[in-house]
């Protein structure tokens, strides 16, 4: 008696998973970069530095602004000074570390700045990097 032996089926690469998985990537990243350019919504023109660089790990950062008339933003919402100092206090309680991102305007007084990083380091920031561009 003979026996037949059925040939193996190969098994081909399944293309639609990679890409449902692709077009899930894609949607995530819109979504997320939507998110952070939402938080920097009022405008402020950044001072020029030579030595600027860029940080190498710059998320999970608050975004705090300052525009030309030093008002404070927390993301896209005024804040007074009380406020910020509050929130960042606040920050820190929940989820520590606390890392800044400090974007100020080219026309922000020194006091400004210095008030800002006092609160920062009040509130136990960690890192604080300020926006700047690169000349």
């Amino acid at each position: 008696m003979k026996i037949t032996r059925r040939p193996d089926d190969e098994m081909g690469f399944q293309l639609a998973p990679m890409i449902d998985m692709t077009f899930l990537l894609l949607i995530f990243f819109m979504v997320t970069t939507k998110i952070s350019k939402e938080q920097i919504k009022e405008e402020v023109k950044l001072p020029v530095a030579s030595n600027a660089l860029i940080p190498e790990d710059v998320s999970n950062r608050d975004i705090i602004s300052i525009d030309a008339q030093g008002r404070y933003f927390i993301g896209q919402e005024i804040a007074d000074k009380k406020r910020l100092a509050e929130y960042l206090k606040k920050r820190f309680e929940n989820t520590p570390p606390l890392r800044l991102y400090i974007r100020a305007d080219q026309k922000t007084s020194a006091k400004k700045i210095k008030e800002i990083m006092k609160m920062a380091a009040d509130a136990g920031a960690v890192d604080v990097i300020f926006g700047s561009y690169q000349s």
